[in-house]
């Protein structure tokens, strides 16, 4: 049986015939249809995919409030990815080291059983996911001020005598910096190996400047850490930077703190916040497996997980030069001149530093013996380690929390720990620059307060300049130090690092520095906050909606 097409009497029309008898509102009604598909795909993607219900609720708030925007912003900035081939080469690289360190019998997941049982759980916290365990037996030394730092720094570079590994966010080659990097090109002449990783964003001034290529040029070795550009963001995170700063010289050796390579002298005098204040801490040991070992582990991973060409100079230098990496059984030689290198140090008189802010802290004490572990974390490689062991610690407090950060962002879980501790009879001490050089953040922190403030927390804003300073001071047996603020960013998004202090006598000393921040400190009162304008107190809580994502 034959069907012929005229039957069904249709009429043949060309794609563009169709569309141009469609109406404006024909268009309207599918352009409805895509929005409300893409808003309903893009939604189910955020809650199933984040982890952390404030972050979800910040981007769903984006998205339907500035769709276009939030779209774009989420595909760009939603998720934490470091980028797949970095990820590959930063597990080759963990492998590399971790092969290494059981080829020489160099153990550093141990020592828990050192600590009093109160902070063994908390410990493991951080060597699950970092692989380090407690190390003792160290010297250690808080400093205070830049010329304390880049003093003794540069001590240690001129008497480096194999290798000095350094990582930063920023490096801004001005005023006392200057001398570092003469000091690092001195140590390069005399035969020292010396490797700078930095940041491509935090130090971008750095990687453009005449002092980038002298030191290149003098056989300093520089590296870009998580380089961007248009191409790279499709497949990674471009705001997902590098915030550790670590030096370690001959393997002895080691400084972690909040400061950056910078002179805050000249340094941001253009944001009117004051100069940037900031700590370090000295740490030397003897032993073969320290704190400086395990920071050298992180840097050389972190420098061997930045490209191929570094990657395969790792694995030749793992599997040829074992020992320039850690001495494991250093000469007699080896030793007395690093003592000797300790005692020079450790006698130099050094004179308390009136800066702008007009803060004097006493020079501190060389402390023994001090227990620590080191935790470095980085998106979807450590999971949420820091922020896993400052809450555990904050619930664990008995007597006192006090916390000095530059920015204050937390969310609901860390905010109720606060809270909580406060209420149930725990001295709870924030601190807090008055002024800070982001004005989201200023206004986002501000949103807190009058919860923290009602639950009987207290809150000091330092009026010395940008408080810069990253430390957590729990009871008197217990200390967060680096370079970790207290938000998201820090938590979830950087690559940080911490030093976690068990030792009384070094926590003092943590102490007392916060105690002298207080004295340039105004309390805020409840009754004064609430009295602020209602405009104001509107203004801080719709940009806490958007918190997480700061």
């Amino acid at each position: 049986m034959e069907v012929s097409i005229d039957n069904f009497n249709i009429e043949a029309l060309s794609i563009e015939d169709y569309f141009t008898t469609w109406s404006v509102g024909d268009f309207a009604g599918l352009g409805l249809v895509l929005h409300v598909i893409l808003m309903i795909v893009m939604t189910l993607r955020i809650v199933s995919v984040q982890r952390n219900i404030g972050v979800s609720i910040a981007w769903v708030a984006v998205l339907y409030t500035l769709p276009l925007v939030g779209f774009i912003a989420y595909i760009l900035l939603g998720e934490p990815m470091i980028g797949r081939r970095y990820r590959a080469r930063m597990n080759q690289a963990r492998l590399l080291m971790n092969d290494m360190a059981k080829r020489e019998q160099m153990v550093f997941d141990e020592g828990q059983e050192l600590l009093p049982d109160n902070y063994r759980g908390v410990s493991k916290i951080g060597t699950r996911w970092t692989g380090f365990g407690v190390f003792p037996d160290h010297q250690m030394q808080l400093l205070t001020t830049p010329s304390a730092i880049f003093g003794r720094l540069i001590e240690d570079i001129n008497a480096a005598q194999r290798i000095i590994l350094m990582e930063f966010y920023i490096i801004y080659p001005k005023g006392q910096i200057l001398d570092v990097m003469d000091a690092l090109m001195a140590a390069v002449q005399r035969g020292v190996e010396c490797h700078i990783l930095a940041d491509s964003v935090g130090s971008f001034s750095f990687f453009n400047s005449k002092q980038h290529r002298m030191l290149e040029e003098a056989g300093v070795f520089v590296h870009q850490s998580l380089p961007v550009g248009l191409f790279k963001t499709l497949f990674k995170r471009s705001d997902l930077r590098n915030h550790r700063k670590i030096i370690v010289i001959d393997e002895h050796i080691g400084y972690i703190g909040s400061f950056n390579l910078v002179d805050p002298k000249f340094f941001k005098q253009n944001k009117n916040v004051g100069q940037w204040i900031d700590v370090a801490i000295r740490s030397v040991s003897q032993q073969p497996i320290n704190i400086a070992t395990a920071m050298a582990k992180v840097v050389v991973t972190d420098i061997g997980a930045e490209n191929k060409d570094n990657l395969d100079a790792l694995n030749h230098r793992v599997n040829n030069y074992t020992r320039k990496l850690y001495v494991m059984n250093p000469t007699i030689n080896d030793i007395n001149s690093r003592v000797k290198v300790l005692d020079e140090i450790s006698d130099t008189d050094e004179l308390p530093e009136i800066g702008s802010t007009s803060i004097v802290i006493p020079r501190m004490p060389v402390v023994e013996d001090v227990l620590a572990q080191l935790i470095p974390s980085a998106p979807q490689v450590t999971a949420h380690v820091i922020y896993n062991t400052l809450v555990t610690v904050i619930h664990r407090a008995n007597k006192r929390i006090r916390i000095t950060t530059p920015y204050f962002v937390p969310d609901e879980a860390l905010s109720g720990a606060l809270t909580t501790a406060a209420k149930r009879g725990v001295e709870v001490t924030v601190i807090v620059p008055e002024k800070v050089d982001s004005f989201l953040v200023q206004h986002a922190s501000q949103a807190y307060y009058q919860e923290l403030l009602e639950a009987g927390v207290s809150i000091a804003l330092f009026k010395g300049g940008l408080l810069h300073a990253k430390t957590v001071v729990i009871d008197d047996d217990y200390c967060l130090f680096g370079t970790v603020n207290i938000d998201m960013r820090s938590f979830y998004l950087n690559m940080e690092v911490s030093l976690a202090i068990y030792t009384p006598e070094m926590v003092a000393q943590v102490a007392d520095c916060q105690e002298v921040y207080l004295q340039s400190c105004r309390f805020l009162r409840l009754e004064e906050w609430q009295e602020r304008h209602g405009a104001e107190r509107l203004f801080d809580n719709v940009v806490r909606l958007f918190s997480p994502l700061l």
